[in-house]
């Protein structure tokens, strides 16, 4: 069996795997981050994604021998001396779950979302989030998390941005329709 070698959450770890083994298996079985959840195993919902060498990568459609080598953070890597990141806390606050079985997904796509914009206009966070699916909360408390978490990322005040309020996002408040989007971020 192939070797590999990665370190998650910031442990090196060394373990003989079965070439087929996906990482999202790897790591929870073998390593037990269980809070990278298995959702659809085909790519399609996002909740396995994880920051592989520094980008978010759906977990289920990566090879455990393929991150041989790679630095991988899991949702439990990123809090540091016992507080949230600022993102997981914008997560809290906004209270952008009710399952919560996409919320690590969503938290590590908008990490990476903020690496290449970080401050990302309502639109640019649902195009950003594309690729990871929610079936309960519609979106909007998930865009206001990530444009708050931008914020706290970048050392502003976590108040509303200019032009919304508590409860609405942009488009809301000029009276544009939400349900129409709640299909896809």
């Amino acid at each position: 069996m192939p070797r590999v070698t990665v370190t998650v959450d910031g442990v090196a770890y060394e373990e003989e795997v079965e070439p087929r083994l996906l990482l999202v298996h790897f790591l929870r079985d073998r390593l037990g981050r269980t809070g990278t959840p298995v959702g659809c195993d085909t790519g399609n919902c996002g909740s396995c994604t994880v920051m592989l060498d520094g980008r978010s990568a759906k977990s289920c459609s990566v090879l455990a021998v393929q991150a041989d080598g790679s630095d991988v953070v899991t949702v439990e890597g990123l809090a540091s001396g016992g507080e949230l990141h600022p993102m997981q806390r914008a997560f809290h606050e906004e209270h952008a779950l009710q399952c919560g079985y996409c919320t690590p997904g969503m938290i590590m796509a908008a990490i990476d979302l903020l690496r290449d914009d970080p401050d990302p206009s309502e639109e640019a966070v649902r195009q950003g989030l594309k690729g990871n699916l929610c079936r309960c909360t519609g979106y909007c408390t998930i865009v206001r998390a990530v444009r708050r978490g931008a914020r706290a990322m970048s050392g502003e005040p976590p108040g509303e941005p200019p032009g919304e309020t508590a409860g609405e996002t942009a488009g809301e408040a000029a009276g544009e329709p939400v349900g129409e989007e709640v299909a896809a971020p």
